[in-house]
């Protein structure tokens, strides 16, 4: 007997069960039909109401008082729009920096990026400022210019492809040239950061210095021009920069102010050595003021490439997102290119684990001695801060080296942690405020590798 086939079975039932086959398939197809119609419905709305969203924008006035609050603008579309930011941050963490008020200084390469990762973000209120006009040579780096914008102020034309973007976001442009003398009223508001995107050094530090007395919180940008390596790219403290020379003439500068430390940074580590500032031509050299955007403004620049400033923007940007959220455990590393000093920490540490507790293997080599040193304890003793003479020891001394047993002293508390009695008590000895910074250091550690555990 031919054996039967699955094809067969169902061709049997269904002409067996004729009637409740038609309903069934029936049935699936209403569904199938319903769902479809529904699902295409909603995508209809959502595009109806994103476009409600331009219309709006465009109707709202522009006047300085706008409340966000009587915002016309549909909650939901803009929970969708920034659904991203919300999910990385948190509710709670994304509502801050949203609800927060951000002035940038400077709309050109560096700021216009800055501001436009700031709107994308979702800041609801933001002030730019810049007295300078979008020209053919700026396209080049600028976040939003067109062909069509040359000419125009940049304020206006961000203003005009802000809108665009995320018309809920309350975008207030002055063309005005920043000032000693106008600060008050440019910086007015009471805001929660200042953006310093300024490519002059005396109206830089003009700004700098109004913030610093005001405690006004500010990040500000250095050179990006003459510099190509993505990866020399860096925030810190003014304190803490090295080959940039923008950066070491605000340095001084401030210095004199009475300012060492305290503005964060953004700049490049990477040593220009192929390019200089672009010439006048000969026939305008002896009236070269003539040709600067303003008195006193340089008439010559340094190239630029294009991807630099838009690095610099967006990392300030990351900065001041991270800074008004709140968001924990967020502290820049500041990169020295020490590996030479990692190289004599990683030899202190081998002598110290072979003369002192008798270990001939260490499980940590240089590139570990960098990432504890630098990431884990921010290059500080962790009993007495900043110091030239450090060294990495065992915390616990009858446990082995590792991220979270491994400390950085200086050499002389290095070298009294060591003959301190194994079974000592660590809390009672060094007390409860190092005891426990210590030990929330081993527990982000340990947070850090159990995600990437995860991952992989």
């Amino acid at each position: 007997m031919a054996s039967i086939t699955t094809a067969d079975r169902i061709s049997d039932f269904l002409h067996k069960h004729e009637h409740v086959a038609k309903l069934t398939l029936t049935a699936v197809a209403a569904s199938t039909l319903t769902a479809t119609t529904i699902l295409s419905y909603q995508a209809a709305r959502r595009r109806f109401q994103a476009r409600a969203l331009v219309r709006d924008a465009k109707r709202r006035p522009s006047s300085k008082k706008h409340s966000l609050n009587q915002s016309p603008l549909n909650e939901t579309l803009i929970d969708e729009q920034l659904s991203q930011t919300i999910e990385f941050l948190g509710k709670e963490r994304a509502e801050k920096m949203q609800n927060s008020f951000v002035i940038i200084v400077g709309a050109g390469g560096v700021g216009s990026w800055a501001a436009l990762m700031l709107l994308r973000a979702g800041v609801k209120k933001i002030r730019i400022i810049d007295f300078d006009q979008v020209t053919l040579s700026s396209l080049n780096r600028h976040a939003v210019a067109t062909l069509d914008d040359v000419g125009t102020p940049k304020v206006k034309a961000i203003k005009k492809h802000f809108e665009k973007i995320a018309p809920f976001v309350q975008v207030d442009s002055q063309i005005e040239l920043f000032t000693k003398d106008n600060a008050d009223e440019l910086l007015s508001g009471s805001p929660d950061y200042i953006v310093d995107a300024i490519d002059n050094i005396d109206t830089k530090l003009d700004l700098i210095k109004y913030c610093y007395d005001r405690k006004l919180k500010v990040i500000s940008s250095m050179g990006a021009g003459a510099k190509a390596d993505p990866s020399r790219v860096q925030i810190a403290d003014i304190s803490e920069t090295l080959e940039d020379q923008l950066a070491r003439a605000v340095r001084k500068k401030l210095k004199k102010m009475n300012i060492e430390s305290g503005v964060p940074v953004v700049y490049s580590a990477e040593k220009p050595h192929h390019v200089k500032l672009l010439p006048l031509e000969e026939e305008r050299v002896k009236e070269a003021d003539d040709f600067a955007a303003l008195p006193d403004f340089r008439s010559r620049i340094l190239p630029v490439l294009g991807t630099l400033p838009s690095m610099f923007g967006m990392a300030i940007a990351s900065f001041v997102i991270l800074k008004l959220a709140e968001y924990p455990n967020f502290e820049p590393l500041t990169i020295k290119l020490r590996d030479g000093l990692y190289a004599r920490i990683h030899r202190d540490l081998l002598a110290r684990e072979s003369n002192q507790y008798k270990n001939k293997n260490c499980p940590l080599d240089p590139r570990d001695v960098g990432y504890i040193y630098e990431e884990i304890w921010q290059g500080r003793s962790v009993l007495s801060g900043p110091s030239e003479r450090v060294a990495l020891t065992r915390w616990i001394r009858d446990k082995p080296l590792s991220y979270i047993n491994t400390v950085c002293m200086t050499k002389e508390e290095a070298k009294a942690h060591d003959k301190l009695p194994v079974d000592v008590d660590l809390r009672q000895h060094y007390g409860d405020v190092v005891y426990d910074f210590i030990y929330s250091r081993f527990e982000r550690e340990k947070q850090i590798q159990g995600v990437w555990e995860d991952v992989f």
